[in-house]
């Protein structure tokens, strides 16, 4: 994930799951661990479509549906996978063989963080850093993939409903789609 895909999704932390809709660069500069020059440009574009709206001392968020869609039109989901294999079992039995300290992603995700599945699914999606052991766990074959890999940032320490969403976005099985719909459901509220 590039960088200024950890301010969006930090802007929308704070807006969707903190309600706190003001913040500071300097904040999301300290927060994420990067310089305010990154900070600044990940913030130029939703600046331009007026989802923000940047004072002399603070941003407040203005638009979190254009945030949220800008970030997941921009968001290349398939140059964050490190690793992929296919394992015999069922999804179940895949999210509880997976190590700790992995933050699951997609369709886990969302069955975790919501308490429901919208439609059936057959892959798993992960973020993790410790790849040793994920390929111990679940062994590298040629076969097609039901367990996707994807490299974790290191101020990722939780999943959020953003990022939730975008990832889903960018999925290519038939039932992202549902999943999608079910999301968008919940979150209509939220983002007005």
């Amino acid at each position: 994930m590039k960088r200024i895909e950890e301010v969006y999704r930090e802007v929308l932390f704070q807006s969707i799951e903190k309600k706190n809709n003001s913040l500071t660069q300097s904040y999301l500069a300290k927060a994420l661990n990067m310089s305010l020059s990154i900070v600044n440009l990940a913030l130029r574009p939703l600046r331009k479509m007026n989802a923000i709206s940047v004072k002399q001392r603070s941003l407040d968020i203005i638009d979190k549906r254009k945030i949220l869609y800008y970030w997941a039109s921009t968001r290349n989901l398939e140059k964050d996978i490190i690793y992929k294999t296919r394992v015999e079992k069922p999804v179940r039995k895949i999210e509880a063989e997976m190590p700790s300290g992995i933050v699951y992603a997609a369709y886990s995700a969302y069955k975790f963080k919501f308490k429901e599945v919208p439609a059936d699914y057959s892959e798993v999606y992960v973020y993790s850093d410790d790849l040793e052991e994920i390929e111990k766990r679940f062994p590298k074959n040629n076969k097609t993939p039901n367990i996707f890999i994807l490299k974790k940032d290191g101020n990722m320490k939780e999943m959020t409903t953003a990022q939730i969403f975008v990832d889903l976005w960018n999925l290519k099985e038939w039932y992202a789609r549902n999943f999608l719909k079910a999301m968008e459901e919940k979150l209509n509220g939220i983002l007005e």
